[in-house]
């Protein structure tokens, strides 16, 4: 018999990634707070994308002068998968600055020098 799998809101998904962040030390990390920002808005995108998709479908018709009509894929199509895929990376780039910086601490600055 198949484990149910419990579906997480957008929200104790942010809140598990902060707390595995904070357990790590990274969570005011330059490079972890502006990143993870990055993927928010990026999931917010993805979220309004899909509403869109639900709602006008996979094509829409777009009107020609004289009344002329074509049918094309919905262009919120295309962007979703654009952003996924940019959240996909987004993603990439928050699991390798936990696992690489987490071991440093708050205070690595990313081999940067500030002054």
């Amino acid at each position: 018999m198949a484990k149910e799998v419990k579906s997480m809101t957008i929200q104790e998904q942010v809140d598990q990634i902060l707390q595995k962040a904070t357990e790590k030390g990274v969570s005011s990390n330059f490079f972890f707070v502006t990143t993870f920002k990055r993927y928010q808005v990026q999931m917010h995108i993805l979220t309004e994308l899909e509403k869109e998709i639900k709602a006008s479908g996979a094509t829409v018709t777009k009107e020609y002068v004289k009344g002329r009509q074509n049918i094309y894929t919905n262009p919120a199509i295309g962007e979703y998968n654009k952003t996924a895929t940019a959240a996909n990376g987004t993603v990439s780039t928050l699991i390798s600055i936990v696992e690489r910086l987490g071991h440093e601490g708050d205070d690595y600055d990313g081999g940067f020098d500030c002054d």
